[in-house]
């Protein structure tokens, strides 16, 4: 029965998980901006405040806290306002503190020995990741770790779990919770039927809001017309791959162009000529020179080779370039269209479909494509919620 699941704690669902990477609390958002650029492993990198200043005995867990996240998305979101814009060389020079949200609890620090069951309400509680303490490296791992961010915080290393993880797990026993997986997400109730939307011919960055909320939320903004019919997405899950040079593309594009842009691959050389021209009209044409710049600084601090790094970078063959090889970015495997499901679409196959994309979410349609709502991972983990609880 689904009761046994019970018996499992946090520990059983880090099993194989990498320890994670991360930034102090007094770093800038130049340095969070290298440290992304400077692996594949991962899209975020958590933000710690650490107190290292006590005697060895005197340091405990407390002293070391991972206080926040970020992401590519927050940097290019933060590059997009308007004072920013002016100068975004400077603007990197904030400290890292102006990307982190105000939203308490999106990361909760969790024993191992915590249950499934604890792990899933402070996910249903609005956690994002749960910080774990896991087994450290050996010494001459650490050692080879010198080129990118610290994963150690008084001689621990921690990993974290997202929504997506206990999902895969509770996928790997699906057959316990027989025959609930094969009902519809209409029967289960489970379809949220307020969402993120902006119109297909509307700014792009008149979105920005939305987009910083979707990332929040883990969800994603639907790119609609005007008869509500679903032409695609702007996601965080696929803004998350480019690099700072897309805040030039969502102040110039339309929703629909930006789309273009965020496409896997690279944007068409005639969104590039579109986003240069604009930039020309508004005198913004410099920021490109800028982020020649950024570009070059980001590189010499992270871990590329010396082909890069000698390579003449131009703004133009800059524009779009991603700040990971989509042979390496696990987000990459995407399809650039939005995800979509039917009311009628079982449980199971809506996991299933949602992980093999590496996405929290999946839009729901009609069968005239118009937009009836969005089903999120939390949402399906209450579900499971309350049956485990009924086990109890």
């Amino acid at each position: 029965m689904a009761a046994r699941l019970l018996a499992y704690e946090v520990a059983d669902l880090c099993l194989g998980k990498p320890p994670l990477r991360s930034l102090s609390s007094s770093a800038t958002v130049a340095d969070a901006l290298a440290a992304l650029k400077s692996t594949d492993d991962d899209h975020f990198i958590s933000v710690w405040n650490c107190d290292h200043n006590h005697s060895l005995k005197a340091r405990n867990l407390q002293e070391c806290v991972c206080v926040g996240k970020v992401c590519m998305v927050d940097i290019i979101c933060y590059l997009c306002r308007e004072d920013n814009l002016i100068s975004p060389a400077v603007a990197l020079k904030s400290p890292v503190s102006v990307l982190l949200s105000t939203v308490k609890g999106l990361v909760k620090h969790v024993e191992p020995s915590s249950s499934l069951l604890e792990a899933i309400d402070l996910i249903l509680e609005g956690a994002q990741n749960l910080v774990v303490p896991i087994k450290s490296y050996s010494k001459r791992k650490q050692l080879l770790q010198k080129s990118v961010p610290s994963t150690i915080h008084n001689g621990r290393e921690f990993c974290w779990l997202t929504q997506e993880d206990v999902i895969r797990f509770l996928l790997s026993s699906i057959g316990l919770f027989s025959p609930i997986p094969t009902l519809s997400i209409d029967t289960l109730g489970i379809i949220t039927n307020e969402f993120f939307a902006v119109d297909y011919y509307s700014p792009a960055l008149s979105a920005i809001d939305v987009i910083s909320r979707s990332l929040l939320d883990q969800t994603s903004v639907a790119v609609i017309d005007e008869n509500g019919i679903l032409i695609g997405e702007i996601s965080p899950f696929t803004l998350v791959c480019c690099d700072e040079t897309a805040s030039a593309a969502i102040t110039t594009l339309s929703a629909g162009d930006l789309m273009a842009y965020l496409d896997y691959g690279g944007p068409p050389e005639e969104i590039v000529r579109v986003i240069q021209s604009r930039l020309k009209e508004r005198n913004l044409e410099w920021m490109m020179e800028e982020f020649a710049t950024i570009d070059q600084y980001s590189t010499t601090n992270s871990s590329s080779s010396d082909e890069e790094l000698t390579s003449p970078t131009t703004p133009l063959s800059m524009m779009g370039r991603y700040s990971r090889s989509s042979s390496n970015s696990a987000r990459m495997v995407r399809r650039p269209e939005a995800m979509v499901c039917h009311p009628g679409s079982s449980l199971v196959a809506v996991m299933v479909q949602a992980i093999a994309h590496r996405v929290n979410y999946l839009w729901v349609i009609e069968d005239d494509c118009s937009v009836t709502g969005i089903v999120t991972f939390a949402n399906m983990l209450q579900v499971f919620r309350e049956i485990l609880e009924s086990m109890i």
